[in-house]
């Protein structure tokens, strides 16, 4: 087992395995109820972590995880079928489900009413 990510926000390591287990990675979270422990332990031995089962499997979650972080502060898309702006997190056109296509046009919609 390798750790592959920890945070003192239960709610953003909760995250983290939401996205790594959807990828099929089989992961343990230690720590998920320690905060308890403040006082006691350093604050930073009571972070929840999320580890990866099989090490074999250690540098795809890596790769998924840097890839889901970075898109973070991507610029958002537009739709090619209905031209709705999409956060950059969706996989769909929110407002009419088609996919995102690969080369989606980035749009910058901080300039744009």
């Amino acid at each position: 087992m390798r750790l592959i990510y920890t945070n003192e926000n239960r709610l953003i390591v909760a995250n983290v395995r939401n996205i790594l287990e959807a990828a099929g990675i089989e992961l343990t979270m230690k720590n998920e109820f320690a905060a308890g422990g403040v006082g006691e332990l350093s604050p930073f031995e009571v972070w929840p972590e999320l580890w990866v089962a099989r090490d074999s499997d250690y540098e795809r979650a890596i790769r998924l995880l840097d890839s889901s972080l970075s898109a973070r502060n991507a610029p958002s898309w537009r739709c090619a079928n209905c031209g709705e702006h999409n956060d950059p997190s969706f996989e769909i056109c929110w407002q009419c489900g088609h996919d995102r296509p690969k080369d989606a046009a980035w749009v910058d919609t901080s300039l744009q009413r």
